[in-house]
């Protein structure tokens, strides 16, 4: 298998594991310049074609992380209930107001 072959199935690879609308939360980046703090979350945007998985980071930021370099995971389903929940107590709480 050349390398144009192995990076197209890390991609598809990449993309079947983190569709659009997907949550992770990054564990550690290897970007000496600008790297997103390790424990960020973020939504999937998108995958590109050389297996580069975009997000839009809760910090605001939007650095692509590389699948099988950068350390990153999905959050679990008790995550995202934790998530949910808190956006609604949030959502309570303005109305209160």
């Amino acid at each position: 298998m050349n390398w144009a072959d192995k990076g197209r199935r890390m991609a598809e690879r990449a993309r079947e594991l983190f569709p659009p609308g997907t949550r992770i939360q990054l564990i550690h980046m290897d970007d000496p310049y600008h790297p997103i703090p390790d424990g960020t979350r973020g939504t999937v945007k998108f995958v590109d074609d050389m297996g580069t998985v975009f997000p839009d980071w809760d910090n605001g930021r939007s650095l692509g992380v590389v699948y099988g370099e950068d350390s990153f995971r999905k959050l679990t389903p008790e995550e995202l209930l934790e998530e949910q929940q808190q956006e609604d107590m949030g959502e309570d709480m303005d109305m209160g107001m």
